[in-house]
């Protein structure tokens, strides 16, 4: 559950009449912006629907201008030859420009030759957004006009400014194709610059008209549940500014996934949180909830899986789905049968354990692994426990955080396969060798969590957090001074391990602590060592 929440002005997005846009058009010597140059610049400032400025200059290509450009724009060689160069043009231009959203026609024509011209002189990109006035009519004019030229398009909207091919009367004339798209994209609620710039994809998706239900959502941080006509959560995300991510549906994603998703959903539902992590943890939750049937990523398995060293006289490692109160806890969960596998085949080729179901001391021979020199084996008889023991010693000091103990056998094992030539295996090796040290990781973050107890951290500048033995309690803001999300059941600390549920959540935990701008204020327990233990290997 969340607070009573009402979002300001503010989180709503910038709106248009709050925007300043700098109309530029460029004419040139050319068409390509690494071989040719521009010989002028025309940029048109507007804001709240009137002119609040111009800049107009000839710059001089140094380079000779072809006949039928000549005759196109009207710019000769003897126009520009007293004109400045573009390294004294673009400087103020720059200035001039300011943080304002760019606009042209056919923008990757006249931004490809000023990012081009920037490179050359040693400046970054343009920052600037910007906005195209020919995908936008595509959007909002296609069957009213011709064609999408500057020309028709002046002509349709009744621009008291014909475009001549000379910069600052096309960029004058592109002003007004501007006001009067503005005032077509007013039609369809697209009254923020987020929303404007994010219309000229839509591309005509035929679920458009449900964009409806992203009107009025919070730029804020949250989860969002998409429901069917049933009401049924058939989808949850989480989303830094949740008006932007829902709205991002409608606008073209081609993938047939999304395209089910859209056709199905009927409503929206959301949830604002205090932050990216409060919107994480709540997501993973929800999902695990629900389980909706378009979540794939987070959707929780049918059955965790664990390895567990049985206890007998000579203990092996057992594979299972439940444990039983006698168990001892090793490594996992893991989502998958196959992962658990991987992890224990990784154990075997490390340490030499037993592997055989067999009573030791009843049979007469050894078992197949030990005919195969690969594992030890006590079915015979022929060993104690205290040598037994002395075998199992490497996977009792990586449980108890000596990693390498298990790890540079594996290393070991990849170098010898390699120096053979046998790089198939080596490459076998290595994959258990990862999944092995990511096991290990995790459990030691898990402890690492659970022996701190309740602590409470903050993000520089953003987010408090509680958290209780690895379950995220409550989340809140300095300023705010109270939670923002309901408070979760926390498990017992002594009970046996958690679910791949629980363990996400604490992964998620574990990242966000480990971030450079998270500090740890208070722990009624033992600080974490956030530091990891394992370095990633190279890639063979």
């Amino acid at each position: 559950m969340t607070l009573a929440y009402q979002p300001s002005f503010e989180e709503l997005g910038t709106p248009l009449y709050d925007v300043t846009f700098c109309v530029v058009d460029l004419e040139t010597t050319g068409g390509s912006s690494q071989s040719d140059a521009i010989t002028e610049i025309g940029v048109v400032k507007v804001r709240s629907g009137e002119v609040i400025g111009e800049f107009q200059t000839l710059v001089n290509p140094d380079a000779a201008i072809p006949a039928s450009i000549v005759v196109l724009t009207g710019i000769t060689q003897s126009m520009v030859i007293q004109a400045p160069r573009i390294e004294e043009v673009y400087p103020a231009f720059l200035e001039f420009a300011g943080d304002s959203v760019l606009v042209a026609h056919n923008k990757s024509f006249d931004l490809g030759f000023l990012n081009a011209a920037a490179a050359r002189l040693g400046y970054p990109k343009l920052p600037n957004r910007s906005l195209d006035t020919v995908a936008l009519a595509r959007r909002l004019v296609r069957s009213e006009v011709r064609s999408l030229g500057l020309r028709s398009l002046a002509a349709h909207f009744r621009s008291p400014v014909s475009p001549t091919h000379r910069a600052l009367d096309d960029a004058r004339a592109t002003v007004h194709v501007l006001h009067g798209l503005l005032e077509r994209a007013g039609t369809l609620h697209v009254t923020h610059l987020e929303d404007l710039l994010e219309l000229p994809t839509a591309r005509g998706n035929p679920h458009y008209d449900k964009i409806d239900l992203a009107r009025g959502l919070p730029r804020r941080p949250g989860v969002y549940l998409f429901k069917d006509r049933q009401g049924t959560v058939i989808y949850v995300g989480k989303a830094k500014n949740l008006r932007t991510r829902v709205s991002s549906y409608f606008y073209g994603d081609q993938r047939r996934s999304i395209a089910n998703l859209m056709r199905e959903m009927q409503s929206v539902d959301t949830l604002v949180t205090s932050g990216e992590l409060d919107a994480s943890i709540t997501e993973l939750r929800l999902i695990h909830e629900h389980i909706p049937r378009y979540n794939r990523a987070s959707k929780p398995p049918k059955a965790n899986h664990y390895l567990t060293l049985t206890s007998e006289a000579f203990p092996r490692l057992s594979l299972t789905r439940r444990l039983h109160p006698d168990s001892r806890f090793e490594l996992g969960p893991f989502r998958s049968r196959r992962s658990a596998e991987l992890v224990m085949h990784a154990v075997w080729d490390a340490a030499r354990i037993r592997r055989c179901a067999g009573r030791p001391g009843g049979r007469s021979g050894s078992c197949a692994a030990a005919q195969l020199g690969v594992s030890l084996c006590p079915c015979d008889g022929s060993m104690s426990e205290v040598e037994y023991q002395i075998a199992l010693q490497p996977l009792m000091c990586a449980l108890g955080g000596d990693s390498a103990s298990l790890l540079d056998p594996l290393i070991d094992r990849m170098r010898s396969h390699m120096l053979a030539l046998r790089y198939e295996e080596a490459g076998w090796v290595r994959d258990r060798y990862r999944a092995l040290a990511a096991a290990l990781e995790r459990r030691r973050e898990w402890q690492e969590l659970q022996s701190a107890g309740t602590l409470e951290a903050r993000e520089d500048g953003g987010e408090w957090v509680s958290i209780a033995r690895g379950t995220h309690l409550r989340s809140w803001h300095e300023k705010d001074g109270r939670p923002l999300m309901a408070v979760a059941d926390v498990p017992d600390p002594t009970a046996v391990p958690p679910s791949v549920g629980v363990a996400a959540e604490a992964r998620l935990l574990w990242k966000w602590l480990s971030r450079k701008d998270t500090r740890i204020m208070s722990a009624d327990g033992r600080l974490p060592d956030l530091a990891p233990r394992i370095q990633p290997i190279a890639e063979l």
